[in-house]
């Protein structure tokens, strides 16, 4: 095992905020496996690389020789996870948790050491609590405590309603640490109130603190806002390969070093001798974000697809050929409405290019639909079906579909 010393620099890279550091160094220099704890609500089956941040994070601890126990949240999500809302979140019930739960799972362990994960679900012991228990847990937190959360509080501030229930999720989430006896908990930054509520719980019964370490968010490929599957800007853990490496491709220059240090397989060294060739002008960008894709499309569908993805996108992309073999034909319905048109947005969704119609606007606003290699106008929804009849449609960079 290596020094405590040098497991904290690996620990720290392409980390936000570690509190304190100083404990997790104490733990460290220890010499025991230690309990890493990520809790994950499973509020919907999909799953993307903003998603894997605390995934490779956790590998990354198993690989230094810790323990890791994956929460599945089956108790929580029955609350819904308040942090950064403005509004109340829909309750799910158990039968949804379950499912989203399994899909979560089987892409967690595309990552994570079966051998070195233990997969726990916080409703054994959360719904087995009786009033007694949840008034023993809640009395450990006063009203003024949980309104220091910045949701919480500017909710209340702007008269926006907060449920009583939601005021008991960080303190389940706060119970799973004393349960599974946590060492680090692992968040992203916006789950900071939620870690530090498991440290403050269990310092006040009589154990030893947790330490909290968040980890950034990660912007999607507009290099922009967070990566979300409701914005369109995600790159999904069972995108296929060609899909998935042109979404790598088309990331900001300005994002590579941060998706190596966060999504990548590479180890630390690897990534600071990456950083520094693209600081002095040695590494070309391109060429940089190419060893990228090949590193994410590798790790989830092997190194034979990466290689077949990256040799699509340079004929597909760079060199603007399009296969046959990647139109794929599909029957639509180009029956006009009464003014002679059709919509666009719908059948962009009804052959699989978009999963909605709001993103399949999105895209044709930003000039991403072609018919036969020719962009279309922006708010072209509603269009003449003879120029869709037996055209290629193209859907971006790498969806091609013919209308027949």
């Amino acid at each position: 095992m290596l020094s405590a010393e040098e497991q904290l620099r690996i620990i720290k890279s392409g980390t936000a905020e570690i509190v304190p550091e100083e404990a997790l160094l104490k733990k460290l220099k220890e010499g025991r496996p230690l309990n890493i704890k990520l809790g994950v609500d499973p509020t919907a089956p999909d799953i993307h690389l903003g998603h894997a941040v605390p995934l490779r994070k956790l590998r990354q601890f198993q690989d230094l020789g810790h323990q890791v126990t994956l929460i599945i949240g089956d108790g929580t999500a029955l609350i819904g996870d308040p942090s950064g809302r403005n509004d109340t979140r829909p309750q799910l019930t158990s039968e949804q948790v379950a499912a989203n739960a399994q899909t979560y799972v089987d892409q967690a362990f595309n990552i994570l050491d079966p051998e070195k994960t233990k997969l726990v679900h916080n409703a054994d012991w959360l719904l087995a609590l009786d009033l007694e228990g949840i008034l023993k847990i809640a009395s450990n937190f006063t009203v003024a405590r949980i309104l220091e959360r910045d949701d919480f509080h500017n909710r209340y501030t702007s008269q926006q309603p907060i449920a009583v229930h939601e005021f008991l999720y960080p303190m389940c989430q706060a119970y799973d640490s004393v349960e599974i006896k946590a060492d680090v908990e692992l968040g992203g930054t916006d789950q900071l109130f939620n870690l530090l509520a498991g440290r403050e719980l269990m310092e006040k019964m009589g154990m030893e603190p947790q330490v909290c370490l968040t980890l950034p968010l990660l912007e999607g490929t507009d290099g922009v806002r967070k990566m979300s599957k409701s914005i369109g800007n995600y790159i999904g853990l069972t995108d296929e390969p060609n899909e998935m490496f042109g979404k790598v491709m088309s990331i900001p220059d300005e994002l590579l070093v941060k998706y190596f240090r966060l999504a990548s397989t590479l180890s630390v060294d690897e990534v600071d001798s990456i950083e520094a060739a693209l600081a002095s002008g040695e590494a070309d960008p391109n060429q940089t974000k190419r060893m990228l894709g090949r590193n994410i499309v590798a790790a989830y569908h092997g190194e034979e697809a990466a290689a077949s993805a990256e040799d699509h996108f340079v004929r597909t992309v760079v060199n603007k050929e399009v296969d046959e073999a990647d139109i794929v034909e599909f029957a639509a319905d180009l029956t006009p409405n009464e003014e002679g048109l059709v919509y666009l947005a719908k059948l962009l969704v009804d052959c699989g290019a978009v999963t909605s119609t709001g993103e399949a606007r999105r895209l044709i606003d930003q000039g991403g639909v072609k018919v036969n290699d020719e962009a279309l106008p922006a708010k072209s929804y509603n269009v003449d079906p003879a120029l869709l009849q037996g055209a290629v449609i193209t859907a971006g960079k790498r969806k091609h579909y013919r209308f027949a």
